[in-house]
């Protein structure tokens, strides 16, 4: 299984950014999928997931400004970033839980502009 996330970038705050998680060598129908985040100096956390059902948990900090989805044919998984805040600045990573392993891939950085 293998993941690469893209889309990262520098944008000013108030702006937007969507980022990618190409995913291959599993079905991503049954997985839960998810972004996690590291900002500068600080533990990595969760910002979104969404379970194989479809249900979804976000992160406090984001409810309201990000989305999480997915596209299984693609098998593709995004997250929307919106009225992005210079606290969002991290490395955001993608990962995937299928029968009971956890996958990461690689992140892509987010830097966000006051």
């Amino acid at each position: 299984v293998q993941l690469q996330a893209s889309g990262g970038g520098l944008v000013q705050a108030g702006g937007s950014l969507r980022l990618s998680c190409s995913i291959s060598g599993t079905n991503l129908r049954f997985s839960a999928v998810a972004w996690y985040r590291q900002p500068p100096g600080t533990e990595r956390e969760l910002v979104a997931q969404q379970f194989s059902g479809g249900g979804t948990n976000y992160a406090d900090s984001v409810k309201g400004r990000f989305t999480i989805s997915r596209d299984s044919r693609k098998k593709m998984v995004y997250l929307q970033m919106n009225s992005l805040k210079p606290e969002d600045t991290a490395v955001y990573y993608c990962t995937l839980t299928n029968w009971g392993r956890d996958y990461w891939g690689k992140g892509t950085q987010v830097t966000v502009s006051s």
